[in-house]
């Protein structure tokens, strides 16, 4: 049997967004309070649904570059907005993750060229 580890690792990449996604639709209000932009609610769902569809798209393989470049970017602003002023209190756990996340995200959207 031949593995296709890439294969297995952007799909549980996609995974990843798919939990995120959901967990952003289903806990939105709870969520609001961080968003560091008028109108929370609304940008906790809009993300939500732009991890959903990063994960359909990593999934069959239809605009992953594009998608993974776009993940890329929403996670450095997270990382800029909400995760910096905790990472200089010493809290990096935030930062750190979401500064892997989007490292993974960039060798993905680099794996699909220019699909």
């Amino acid at each position: 049997m031949d593995l296709n580890l890439t294969r297995i690792g952007q799909i549980l990449f996609g995974l990843t967004f798919l939990g995120f996604g959901i967990s952003h639709l289903v806990f939105a209000d709870n969520m609001a309070g961080i968003v560091p932009l008028p109108g929370g609610v609304i940008w906790v769902y809009l993300t939500g649904i732009a991890q959903i569809l990063a994960f359909v798209s990593i999934v069959i393989k239809k605009k992953t570059r594009l998608a993974c470049l776009l993940l890329a970017l929403m996670l450095l602003i997270f990382i800029l907005t909400i995760h910096l002023k905790s990472a200089m209190s010493g809290d990096l756990t935030g930062f750190l993750k979401d500064l892997g996340l989007m490292g993974a995200a960039l060798v993905i959207a680099n794996q699909f060229g220019n699909d």
